[in-house]
């Protein structure tokens, strides 16, 4: 590990793509393979081109054609090709054959590194802009056993084939430089990926690391940067803790999307999920084998004072994941940008569940005066397609009294646009909840837990309560994971 941070020149502000593959070139120890299929030797072509590659480069290769690729690869089961079990098995196979063929007696200090892609630029109908997968696998230590990974999907923005493959080439730059020089400052190393490539150009929606030196790595905190810095508009995440790709999870799927702020999630948020989730699944065009549901919170609502509090954030997700749940972070804070988003992925049906307040809050005409068609656009984004609304009731603690779909109340001007959607089964009730919890409410648990009171514990889901104490959740103040 001494000899990446100690060998290399140093580099005043941004290093220019050529000063990161000279340096990598001239440190006598790193050395690897490239494996780009789709998009050409992009990034391969930098090193040969700054000078030294022989030093670094092993292999460079490409395998375009599908019986080459799979004679080296394998056969993918789904026969795609663009995929994160390709790029996998390209880091996989080319790294067994560095440790196969380079000697270790003869070259002990030497830190082995495979780089792969496999790519997809925008086809000849300008319909498709492309994707791709691209990752490292490589040590920072030549004892080191267990390698070190970061994985990466991006989304092309440009129009242009070559600039797809430019830009492509100098992401991959970046990646393998950030993987031995920034390694211990994942955070920033997800901003330098950037290095001179404009934030319009390319969409980076998926990060995972993995490995020994990424141990102290929150994926889910990953996540949220990509968030926070722009380069994606959501984000997902498993109950394991690691990001998922949107697109892959979301493709030809029956979504279930509850939306709110989780902090923490209580017994109704959970009565909320079972009741609309029943109603979801009876549906004769919803197949429940090809249905997701989803936790979703918006970037807006991890705001406190205009910053996101990441260990409030990490608190969240630590308990969601808990109960098995899919958790996205999106940039959408109206509603019908969040199911155009899930209609990119799919044309099957799609419900929100969601509470009276925000019902209400849908039909405020505020949140759309940036449209030239007002909220009539906006709502026609939002249920032109199959969608349905499960709404979830709300009590009244002073009169008890019970809202409903059938006396909610609007604003007068949208009295009727609201009739219009309620009478075309746009928005259904749910009917069976449990009217024992609904006085529960996640902002006065909180202030209980935040100010050290009991009696909170038994309006949370089984299991909750515990892990809050046992982690100490929602008290602990906000602590970065790495140096700023």
């Amino acid at each position: 590990m001494a000899s990446v941070l100690k060998r290399g020149a140093t580099f005043e502000n941004i290093p220019s793509t050529q000063a990161k593959t000279l340096r990598i070139n001239l440190n006598p120890d790193i050395y690897g393979t490239f494996a780009e299929i789709g998009a050409g030797q992009e990034t391969a072509r930098h090193f040969f081109r700054s000078g030294g590659a022989s030093g670094t480069i092993a292999k460079a290769m490409s395998a375009y054609d599908k019986d080459f690729s799979d004679a080296i690869y394998g056969i993918e089961e789904d026969g795609r090709y663009v995929t994160q079990a390709r790029l996998m098995t390209m880091l996989e196979h080319e790294m067994h054959l560095m440790e196969e063929r380079i000697s270790r007696d003869k070259h002990p200090e030497r830190l082995f590194f495979s780089y792969a892609n496999t790519v997809a630029t925008i086809d000849f109908s300008k319909r498709y802009k492309g994707h791709g997968w691209i990752g490292i696998r490589f040590q920072l230590d030549p004892n080191q056993k267990e390698f070190d990974e970061i994985i990466l999907h991006i989304r092309f923005m440009q129009t242009e084939a070559r600039l797809q493959q430019e830009t492509l080439g100098i992401l991959g730059v970046n990646l393998i430089y950030g993987a031995f020089y920034k390694y211990n400052k994942p955070k920033k190393l997800l901003k330098y990926l950037y290095d001179h490539i404009d934030r319009d150009t390319v969409e980076i929606d998926m990060v995972n690391f993995l490995g020994p030196n990424f141990k102290g790595v929150d994926n889910r905190l990953m996540s949220l940067q990509l968030i926070k810095n722009d380069m994606t508009d959501a984000v997902m995440f498993g109950p394991d803790g690691n990001n998922l790709l949107p697109a892959a999870i979301l493709y030809k799927k029956n979504i279930l999307a509850l939306r709110g702020s989780f902090r923490p999630v209580t017994k109704v948020n959970l009565d909320m999920f079972e009741k609309s989730y029943d109603i979801f699944i009876r549906d004769p065009a919803v197949d429940v084998n090809k249905t997701i549901v989803i936790f979703e919170i918006t970037l807006a609502n991890l705001k406190s004072s205009g910053e996101i509090d990441e260990q409030d954030f990490m608190d969240r997700a630590e308990l969601l994941c808990s109960l098995g749940h899919n958790v996205m972070i999106s940039k959408f804070q109206e509603y019908y940008k969040l199911v155009e988003y899930f209609n990119n992925y799919t044309k099957k049906r799609i419900g929100l569940t969601m509470g009276v307040n925000n019902l209400v809050e849908i039909f405020n005409e505020k949140y759309y005066r940036h449209l030239s068609g007002g909220i009539l656009e906006a709502f026609g984004k939002l249920f032109f397609k199959d969608l349905q609304v499960y709404l979830y009731p709300i009590k009244d603690p002073e009169t008890g009294i019970i809202t409903t779909s059938n006396n909610i109340k609007v604003h007068p001007r949208m009295k009727e646009l609201y009739k219009f959607f309620k009478y075309n089964s746009k928005v259904m009730d749910i009917i069976d909840y449990d009217p024992e919890i609904m006085h529960i409410f996640s902002r006065d648990v909180l202030k209980k837990i935040v100010n050290g009171e009991s009696c909170w514990e038994d309006q949370l889901p089984e299991g909750i309560a515990e892990i809050i104490k046992e982690k100490n959740l929602f008290k602990k103040k906000t602590v970065e994971v790495e140096q700023t």
